[in-house]
């Protein structure tokens, strides 16, 4: 039997949903649904949309890499050297030092603080603040949370608060699932965790008024965050959306 809408009217179908191109709609239709079957269809339906963006993209991309390679051979080899140049590029593997060949320095990401800049040398001093002892049900609440909230995303898996955080996709996965219009997020890339970092942190700043505790030199740097480090920082973003009017809670974390 097909689940039905709220107000009991007409079924809520798959291709009804599948019509549906705006992540946000999508979103609300699944903040709002409460019956188990309805709320499987529209994340389908988000994973769909999310992946057709993304493969719209790649097409595209394709598409004026070959032009531009056309263009190449149709102007001749000095032409054709700045297209092979600029393929090349696109190819090349990150710049960044892999995450097994990090330095002792930096065996712990530290928190910002406004207008000054900690230097590598502060990084072995400075501590991510403690858990509090009564923290293990609130810290399991605000997990369950990222979960639920980024589970229609695309690569993303939470499963606690260090590993699964260490490429910057579910940083930009959950910040996305409050402002899908800031940025593309079919676009994103693994493989370059600084720029997704830096593209969540400063979207989080701008939009929801989180101040950004980490810094992403720093958790490049690392092979996996300090779990305490992101945990306070979800902390921070999930209040300022409290204050935002965007979560509604009972419960202060």
């Amino acid at each position: 039997m097909e689940p039905k809408t709220d107000s009991g009217s007409a079924p809520l179908t798959s291709e009804a949903l599948a019509a549906v191109e705006d992540e946000e709609v999508l979103n609300k239709m699944l903040d709002n649904a409460t019956d188990f079957d309805e709320r499987r269809m529209i994340r389908a339906a988000l994973r769909d949309l999310l992946k057709k963006k993304r493969e719209k993209r790649e097409q595209e991309r394709g598409t004026r890499q070959q032009d531009l390679r056309q263009q190449g051979l149709s102007k001749g080899g000095r032409a054709g050297g700045a297209v092979s140049v600029g393929r090349a590029s696109m190819n090349q593997p990150s710049m960044h030092k892999p995450p097994g060949q990090a330095s002792a320095s930096a065996s712990t990401p530290f928190t910002r603080t406004a207008g000054s800049k900690a230097s590598p040398a502060a990084a072995s001093v400075q501590k991510c603040p403690a858990a509090t002892p009564n923290a293990k049900n609130v810290k399991q609440m605000l997990l369950d949370w990222c979960r639920a909230k980024t589970e229609p995303y695309e690569g993303v898996d939470i499963q606690n608060f260090s590993s699964s955080w260490k490429d910057g996709i579910a940083f930009c996965a959950l910040v996305h699932r409050f402002f899908p219009d800031a940025f593309e997020y079919s676009i994103l890339n693994p493989n370059k965790p600084k720029e997704n970092f830096q593209l969540a942190f400063s979207t989080a700043e701008r939009l929801a008024g989180c101040p950004p505790l980490l810094d992403p030199d720093d958790l490049v740097r690392m092979k996996e965050p300090d779990w305490k480090c992101v945990y306070t920082y979800i902390q921070e973003f999930y209040r300022s959306l409290v204050e935002k009017g965007l979560v509604k809670t009972k419960k202060r974390l």
